[in-house]
């Protein structure tokens, strides 16, 4: 399973390099330019990028997982001096390709031919932190961006989320700060969904990007900033089940995300007005906010698109096909998956809390599959064996009966020792071997004539 929760992360890496190419009417010209561009980047070969996405055609994110038992470590693959030359010759040019810094490698007699692989260098430079991508990022001008929008609804979204005020929903009416998570559509200002929440965490982002893509479909490409909600490994895997391409706003670059930022800012009046009202539960603050957003923002013309038509009535209009999935395929991208020890009641440990697992699994690390938002029953996944549920502990006032353990795992009676048996036989076989150093039977009587 841990073979498989590796090529699983190997596949989303996989389509989300694939992305650009997988966009609706690309020209053969403009897809050889981009093919060309991923390949100087990433040091793969135009052969390799096209059975990529024909087997993304053929059998979609399944068809980008590797076959084979997972790819092998490669600490020894590259002595740390030749590392240390490779380093050097991205730093002096950041634009250097794997390929020419393998090549001035050999010439300069550092490596030799055929020692260094292309993507042995790039995975190894890209743990270092000097891939293509860092090395763009790092180089980076503090230029001003211009604005951009995109021609039709869910061909880009984006979100964010918004610090709130503080409201009386902890223990004992105590005030605690709620946040708002924000899913707007980049054409038409439209926000597909944005509610407030009591904490900070990636769960809150994933309820929000749910509510939004069961309302509205499956959008083509979501743009995020590097906030540690949204880049989560989470993130990568379930748009890359979905579908959708995955983008990152720059480091340090706030305007990248103007559009999300402009509704938070948008979002200050409600909470000026929301202060007057001071609802006691966060249920009340957030139909108060839906209440705003419908008759304020989405049906209220916006200056930013043509004829000041309304977010809603953009949306609406626009005459792109919404792509909705299967509720199955939906609950199965948004799953999570983690690894827990057996312990010897045959119970894994699970947010603080016990589930029973099975005794024939003692010791034996598996695989946990579950929704963030019902953990009542997990689901659990060990290899040669149909995956099952596991339901929470169930502590009694009385100690228990200890189970027994099941006759697979009980030690069985033996006659003998096999390893004395075995020892015996084989020094059996080695005594056999030894042959003497003198054989007397050739040897005749003394005063023959043979002595």
């Amino acid at each position: 399973m841990r073979d498989q929760k590796k090529a699983e992360e190997l596949a989303a890496q996989r389509v989300q390099l694939l992305s650009p190419l997988l966009a609706e009417g690309l020209d053969p010209a403009r897809a050889r330019k981009i093919r060309a561009e991923i390949c100087e980047q990433t040091g793969l070969s135009d052969r390799t990028l096209r059975r990529y996405l024909a087997k993304y055609a053929k059998d979609g994110f399944d068809g980008l997982k590797p076959k084979g038992r997972g790819r092998r470590r490669t600490e020894e693959a590259i002595p740390q001096h030749i590392l240390d030359q490779a380093i050097l010759l991205r730093r002096e040019v950041p634009g250097r390709s794997v390929a020419q810094i393998i090549q001035i490698l050999e010439w300069e007699g550092k490596a030799s031919p055929g020692q260094i692989k292309r993507s042995t260098l790039q995975e190894k430079l890209a743990e270092r932190g000097y891939s293509a991508r860092h090395m763009r990022m790092y180089t980076q001008t503090g230029a001003a961006a211009r604005r951009y929008q995109q021609k039709s609804r869910n061909m880009l979204w984006h979100s964010d989320i918004k610090y709130g005020p503080y409201l009386p929903i902890g223990p004992g009416g105590t005030k605690k700060q709620v946040y708002l998570v924000t899913f707007i559509d980049d054409a038409t200002r439209f926000v597909l969904h944005a509610e407030f929440y009591p904490t900070l965490d990636q769960v809150i982002v994933e309820d929000c990007f749910r509510k939004a893509i069961l309302k509205y479909g499956v959008p083509d490409s979501v743009y995020f900033d590097n906030g540690k909600q949204y880049r989560t490994k989470w993130m990568a895997r379930t748009c890359s089940k979905l579908g959708i391409r995955l983008l990152y706003a720059k480091p340090y670059s706030p305007e990248a995300t103007g559009k999300v930022e402009k509704f938070n800012q948008t979002v200050d009046s409600f909470l000026r007005e929301a202060a007057l009202n001071k609802p006691q539960t966060l249920e009340q603050f957030n139909q108060l906010f839906h209440v705003w957003l419908e008759e304020c923002y989405q049906n209220k013309p916006h200056s930013a698109l043509v004829d000041m038509l309304s977010p809603n009535a953009a949306y609406q209009r626009d005459r792109k096909a919404l792509k909705f999935i299967d509720q199955e395929t939906i609950a199965n991208a948004f799953l999570h998956w983690e690894e827990r020890k057996v312990d010897k009641t045959g119970c894994i440990s699970f947010e603080g809390k016990k589930y029973e697992v099975g005794l024939n699994f003692i010791g034996c690390t598996v695989d946990v599959i579950y929704d963030p938002a019902d953990t009542e029953e997990l689901t659990i996944e060990y290899e040669g064996y149909a995956p099952w549920k596991a339901k929470q502990l169930v502590i009694g006032d009385r100690v228990g009966r200890r189970p027994k353990l099941p006759a697979s795992i009980q030690p069985l009676p033996a006659g003998s020792s096999r390893l004395l048996d075995a020892a015996m036989q084989k020094n059996l076989e080695r005594e056999q071997r030894i042959a003497p150093a003198i054989s007397y039977r050739t040897v005749y009587k003394e005063g023959s004539r043979d002595v």
